[in-house]
């Protein structure tokens, strides 16, 4: 008789920052009962994802075992752990959603926006309350991060206790929500715990990690030295920041102004959920516009380059009648996501172009990471003393640097990334199965899959041009010889100076002429002939080689 398993399965944010997803199961192969942690998205670029609005995690693998899930639980109100609620919770066959009061407020709305029963979501009261799923028992341990109520999972099995960080720091006076408290995870670990699934973003930072109560200082004394308008952008969802900035601008005397409907989310959820009580007074962006230009404060959206957030907005003209000029101030407390380098560069340089002065976070002034770097890992490893540790949230390279730490401290430590099943029930985790990951892409308001080509053919587009070609093929297979090409994302002309459509349709017109009945007859046939010949003369006389789509129209006889 074969023993029952507990089974850790990441379906995304292991072996990449975002889209975090990650599967826990109990109980005999192929029956194990499961619970979901995080359900996140990530952000596309124009090079890899053109026109996609978000990536989503591929769910696939849960969608054949809904009868199995017994529920969901969500650790913070990042993105890149709760964004994905609407849009994939009636995929998972609607099953509660658990999480704390101000996470519950965000993943509320995103079920509303998306026509699902907002009712689907339980606020959970932190540890050592327990929620039970199955044969599971989870409890939200509160833990330091940049948002407010974020919390580890302590999930309780039959075969022992797991700690989940979610996305932590150690902060012990932070500005707003809750610091970190050693001792509670010390009484956690007290029945020991079995393994440890850990945040690895800065495990290659050898600092210690810094409050973000250091941040606030630095940033007065620059709004107070700044004349002209003072604009500053950072994550939206890191409220404490937010009141930072507000904070320095009511002390330099300047109205306050939120831009951005992020940036108005996430503090009207603080405040609706009793987190945020002090918040500076705002004026809004239409009662800004009339304001004295030395006494205002933008506090805007899109610190990471997003083209339509209010950053990118001011840094191409005019934002609810806003502009900058010369003397002004732009802050970035913020740090850029590795990938969102050129977006961010292009608005500095647009505000530099203006006589702006960019100010970023370079020294170390006005930002600090949400997350743990190399030292508050092994504070934590010290904390929980697991019996192994499990690297998640991060790229391939965090987690086999998390591992090689995890080893140097005499514990073991696992990579791993999407798609690797371990059972963790014996005396070490160990790989028991590879399950296929992907992402799923929502484009416009449809969900499509990574390999469904959509984007594939979006990018082959974008990188070759596209060729259409239309001919009429008459009812006894004769080929009309005028072809007609419409080109699009190509030059109009080639090497020689000549009409690239009218060169291809002279070559079609020779090609098609010469065809027989039987290749005129077989569309596949008729159709590779065609493209082979735009292929060659496109290859001749510009040196690319286009997408070429192939329209045959039939005439039929009266």
């Amino acid at each position: 008789m074969s023993r029952d398993r507990l089974i850790y399965l990441p379906l995304g944010g292991a072996g990449e920052i975002g889209m975090n997803a990650y599967v826990y199961g109990y109980g005999p192969e192929g029956k194990e009962r499961l619970i979901l942690v995080d359900l996140g998205i990530a952000f596309p670029d124009m090079d890899t994802t053109p026109g996609v609005d978000i990536i989503l995690p591929d769910v696939s693998w849960l969608m054949d075992k809904l009868d199995r899930l017994e529920a969901v639980f969500v650790t913070h109100a990042h993105e890149d752990h709760v964004g994905g609620i609407g849009h994939l919770h009636g995929r998972l066959g609607g099953p509660a959603v658990h999480c704390r009061r101000f996470t519950a407020n965000h993943a509320r709305r995103k079920l509303k926006e998306q026509g699902h029963d907002e009712r689907a979501v339980v606020v959970s009261e932190p540890w050592p309350a327990q929620v039970e799923a199955g044969p599971f028992k989870v409890g939200f341990l509160p833990i330091s991060h940049s948002i407010p109520e974020s919390s580890a999972l302590v999930i309780d099995t039959p075969a022992g206790r797991i700690v989940h960080t979610g996305d932590f720091k150690i902060d012990l006076v932070p500005v707003l929500g809750e610091a970190f408290d050693a001792d509670s995870f010390r009484e956690v670990a007290k029945g020991g715990v079995r393994a440890l699934v850990c945040d690895s973003t800065n495990v290659f930072n050898k600092h210690e990690g810094r409050s973000e109560s250091l941040v606030g200082p630095n940033i007065r004394e620059l709004v107070a030295g700044s004349k002209g308008m003072f604009v500053a952008t950072t994550f939206a969802s890191n409220v404490a920041r937010l009141v930072s900035l507000a904070r320095a601008g009511e002390a330099a005397g300047r109205s306050i102004c939120l831009m951005g409907r992020a940036m108005r989310r996430m503090t009207e959820a603080a405040v609706e959920e009793g987190i945020l009580t002090d918040f500076p007074k705002t004026v809004s962006p239409e009662d800004a516009a009339s304001l004295p230009r030395e006494n205002l404060m933008l506090i805007v959206t899109g610190s990471q380059g997003e083209r339509r957030a209010a950053s990118a907005q001011l840094s191409q003209g005019k934002y609810f009648g806003m502009e900058m000029r010369e003397g002004d101030t732009f802050l970035f407390s913020s740090k850029t996501i590795p990938g969102n380098e050129k977006e961010v560069a292009r608005i500095m340089n647009a505000f530099s172009e203006m006589g702006v002065d960019v100010v970023t976070d370079d020294d170390g002034l006005f930002h600090v990471s949400g997350h743990a770097n190399r030292p508050d890992l092994e504070t934590m490893h010290a904390l929980v003393d697991p019996a192994s540790v499990i690297p998640m949230h991060g790229e391939h390279r965090h987690l086999r640097e998390h591992a090689r730490l995890a080893r140097s401290l005499g514990r073991e430590g696992v990579v791993a990334p999407n798609g690797t099943m371990l059972d963790l029930a014996g005396n070490k985790p160990t790989v028991i199965d590879r399950v296929e990951t992907g992402r799923t892409y929502l484009d416009g308001s449809t969900l499509v899959g990574q390999f469904d080509g959509v984007v594939r053919d979006r990018i082959r587009m974008a990188l070759n041009g596209h060729a259409v070609v239309a001919v009429m093929v008459e009812d006894d297979d004769q080929i009309m010889e005028e072809a007609w090409v419409s080109l699009r994302g190509l030059p109009e002309s080639g090497r020689a100076g000549r009409d690239l459509a009218e060169e291809m349709e002279r070559e079609l017109g020779q090609r098609l002429g010469r065809v027989d009945t039987r290749t005129a007859g077989d569309d596949d046939a008729l159709e590779a002939l065609i493209k082979k010949a735009v292929h060659q003369v496109a290859q001749e006389e510009i040196g690319k080689r286009p997408e070429v789509t192939v329209l045959i129209t039939r005439l039929a006889s009266e």
